[in-house]
């Protein structure tokens, strides 16, 4: 699975598919992220997000061949989960952060699990070496996770946001996938010029 074809996963014993976005699961999308960025322990953003904005980064990423999964239980989006570039500077090219949002309603129902071990194979697939998560440090739940799938604590970013009317910790987990650091990348593929006629 790369983010944009592929068989879905199935979890027959929870019922839930995950498999690549479209464009339909933007609004059910767009209701998980309005819930968790004005609610829960994550990012906060006082200003709306719109459909287009969940549009344009989606195509974004898809253009750039990250992945960009759902998880659908009985024809309803339960979660989602993406990859963007670590930094925008070439030499970091092959590392990922990641962003996994659940349904409020289905949390600690297992579909993290579904969808970051998907989301780490579609990451794998696609070239990367390394994934990190900025997770919030009261999060205790995400931590756990991420620690079940491979994840190490590599840092804390101490007071760097203000959020419900306090200074929030933000902890920086981080993962090799595939060969991770142990071989050079492959190396570029350049096509030849056309000579002028």
């Amino acid at each position: 699975m790369d983010g944009t074809a592929g068989e879905p996963i199935r979890d027959t014993s929870r019922g839930v598919d995950v498999r690549p976005s479209t464009e339909n699961d933007v609004p059910a999308m767009l209701a998980i992220y309005a819930h968790h960025i004005t609610r829960g322990l994550g990012e906060f953003d006082p200003e709306p997000t719109h459909a287009d904005d969940i549009k344009r980064r989606r195509k974004n990423m898809l253009r750039r061949r990250l992945p960009h999964l759902v998880a659908e239980r009985e024809g309803a989006v339960v979660g989602y989960a993406y990859a963007v570039p670590f930094r925008k500077r070439p030499a970091y090219r092959y590392a990922v952060k990641h962003s996994i949002y659940v349904h409020p309603e289905h949390l600690h129902s297992g579909i993290g699990r579904l969808l970051l071990p998907a989301l780490v194979e579609a990451c794998t697939a696609a070239g990367f070496r390394q994934m990190f998560a900025y997770i919030d440090a009261d999060n205790r739940p995400s931590q756990n996770l991420h620690e079940a799938h491979g994840f190490q604590r590599v840092g804390v970013l101490t007071g760097v946001g203000y959020k419900f009317g306090g200074w929030t910790d933000s902890l920086l987990m981080q993962r090799a996938i595939g060969e991770g650091a142990t071989t050079p990348p492959p190396e570029p593929k350049f096509e030849p010029k056309p000579e002028p006629a």
